[in-house]
């Protein structure tokens, strides 16, 4: 059993949402070797007791469990199959969870190149952005060996809270596109009430106490759209990983002859947005594409 009395865990990405995630295993008593690219975004992980190794290499090596979550499918792909990647490194019997959003095809790739070594390989990207992330509350949708999964399952619990097992290696990660294309065309709309909301000479506050509990509500509206009405637009999810999440989510599409409208008008709404430097801002800055518009 993989539990903190014999586990040791690697974790590579110290993100928004990563480092909440980290310290979550290390509450939960896992010995925790990180890596990020900027050591100084895992420094209050190192505070906590986690201890710092310089490469992915450094952590394959140590770890009995990897945990990745980074920016980009190529991201994804150097720090799992460069040569000095985790793969190539990772002890026999390794288990590698990569909780990036990412392409199925790479998540695949992975599975294939990891089985050859006798280590286990899981695609298990998340949602649920940084309150999920920070409140152990993630969505956790994971593809690879069942039997894998299984064994698994009690450092996932650390993470999240609905943990499903969807099929095959890449499954994970065509779940995690219909989440974003779920949200690409529910953004649009909880922005655009906000707006109409402010037009209307209403009060945005007293309207979502109407709307988040009826047929409208969704995590979005109840927990994006206090933000935006406050003016606050940190990241709890980057526009420029959004967009990443909408062409991949758009290329499988196409793969498979669909038709994908409202993803396509979100992407387009976000590219625009991003052109004008808020790529950095969260998700719920779409909010600003009515105001660029005047």
């Amino acid at each position: 059993m993989l539990s903190p009395d014999n586990t040791v865990i690697g974790f590579i990405g110290t993100g928004v949402m990563g480092k909440s995630m980290a310290a979550n295993l290390l509450s939960a008593g896992y010995e925790l070797a990180v890596y990020s690219r900027t050591k100084e975004k895992a420094r209050e992980l190192l505070d906590k007791g986690a201890y710092w190794a310089d490469s992915p290499k450094a952590v394959a090596e140590k770890a009995d469990v990897i945990i990745t979550i980074v920016g980009y499918p190529a991201d994804v792909e150097e720090v799992y199959l460069g040569q000095d990647g985790i793969i190539e490194n990772a002890k026999k019997g390794a288990f590698l969870l990569d909780m990036t959003t990412s392409t199925p095809t790479l998540a695949e790739k992975i599975f294939e190149e990891a089985a050859k070594k006798g280590i286990h390989a899981l695609d298990a990207p998340v949602s649920g952005g940084d309150i999920g992330a920070r409140e152990a509350k993630l969505a956790i949708m994971a593809g690879g060996d069942p039997e894998a999964f299984e064994k698994v399952v009690p450092i996932l619990k650390v993470l999240g809270t609905n943990i499903v097992y969807q099929g095959k290696a890449g499954a994970g990660q065509h779940t995690k596109m219909c989440n974003q294309i779920a949200i690409a065309s529910n953004m649009i709309g909880v922005c655009e009430a906000v707006v109409y909301a402010e037009k209307a000479g209403l009060d945005p506050e007293n309207v979502l106490k109407s709307i988040t509990t009826g047929a409208a509500g969704s995590w979005s509206l109840s927990n994006l759209a206090p933000r935006i009405i406050n003016g606050d637009f940190k990241p709890g999810f980057y526009i420029k990983h959004f967009i990443k999440d909408m062409g991949i989510a758009l290329e499988e599409a196409g793969k498979m002859g669909m038709e994908a409208p409202g993803l396509s008008l979100s992407r387009s709404m976000y590219e625009r947005l991003a052109e004008a430097g808020e790529e950095n801002s969260g998700t719920q800055a779409l909010y600003k594409y009515w105001s660029k518009q005047q």
